[in-house]
C-alpha cells in the first residue's frame, strides 16, 4: 500500500462554518468537516480516488477521513483539513505560550485506510481519542 510524506494545513472553510451552525453532531458537519483535500497528482500516487477512506498520521495520532480532490492544485505533498474533530486528533495539544496549538505546518504521512478502518463519526471518534482516564 502506498504512503506519502505530506504537510497537514488546517483553517475554517465555509461548509465547515455551515456545517457547525447546523449542529456538530449532524450529517452536513460530518461530511464537511471529516475529510481531507489532496493534490490530483498525490491521489494518483495513492491510487485513490474521490471518496476513499484514507489514514492520515502524525506523530500526535491518526485518522480516517474522506479524500477529496483539492481545486487549488498544484501543491504536491500539501494537504488540507477543515477545523473539526478529526484534524484535533492529529495536532500537537501545546500552544507554546500563544493559547493556541499550531494547526499549520504539520508534518504526516497519508496512504488509503484498511478496509477495515471506517470514518469514524463524532461519537466514535470522541470516545476512542478523547476518553477520560
Amino acid at each position: 500500500m502506498e504512503k506519502i510524506q505530506v504537510t497537514l494545513l488546517s483553517g475554517r472553510t465555509l461548509h465547515q462554518g455551515t456545517g457547525k451552525e447546523v449542529g456538530k453532531t449532524s450529517q452536513e458537519y460530518f461530511k464537511n468537516v471529516a475529510i481531507c483535500e489532496i493534490d490530483p497528482e498525490d491521489m494518483k500516487t495513492l491510487s485513490i480516488r474521490e471518496g476513499t477512506n484514507v489514514k492520515i498520521s502524525t506523530e500526535f495520532g491518526s485518522v480516517v477521513v474522506k479524500a477529496t480532490e483539492s481545486k487549488r492544485a498544484p501543491h504536491q505533498q500539501i494537504v488540507y483539513m477543515p477545523y473539526g474533530p478529526w484534524v484535533n486528533t492529529l495536532i500537537d495539544f501545546k500552544t507554546h505560550g500563544t493559547g493556541m496549538p499550531s494547526f499549520k505546518g504539520i508534518p504526516a504521512t497519508i496512504e488509503p485506510a484498511a478496509p477495515a478502518e471506517p470514518v469514524l463519526t463524532l461519537q466514535e471518534l470522541l470516545k476512542q481519542n478523547f476518553r477520560k482516564t
